[in-house]
């Protein structure tokens, strides 16, 4: 079987589901991606970066676009980017897993070589709902 979702229902599900970041977490880790958010993380946890009070635009053609991102102005540990998770604001219950990279990821930064002490911000990031 395979099921396609119209954009409308794939833009509302993203809507609803968007609110749960306010105010909530960006944790950059090494290594793989668990294979869902439910999974424990791996990697060394690189940096954390908080959402703003309305993490997310509307979204439009089944994704949503982060808005403005604080910069973690000191890196917990060094090494490179594999993946991140965002949590909502408890900080523990964590909504998305998504790629890094420097252009064409989910979640893109001017370098996925991360520094301790050093200043991580994000160049764009974007969830897509799959079809």
């Amino acid at each position: 079987m395979s099921l396609s979702t119209a954009i409308i229902a794939r833009n509302a599900a993203l809507d609803a589901q968007s609110p749960l970041a306010n105010t909530g977490y960006l944790r950059i880790y090494s290594g793989a991606k668990p294979a869902t958010p439910e999974t424990a993380v791996s990697g060394t946890l690189l940096a954390t970066l908080r959402l703003n009070a309305t993490a997310f635009g509307a979204a439009s053609g089944g994704v949503i676009t982060a808005n403005a991102i604080t910069a973690d102005t000191n890196a917990a540990a060094s090494g490179t980017a594999g993946y991140f998770r965002i949590l909502k604001s408890d900080g523990t219950s964590a909504l998305f897993d998504g790629t890094v990279g420097t252009s064409g990821a989910d979640l893109n930064l001017n370098s996925v070589a991360i520094s301790a002490g050093a200043t991580v911000s994000v160049t764009s990031l974007t969830i897509t709902d799959p079809q």
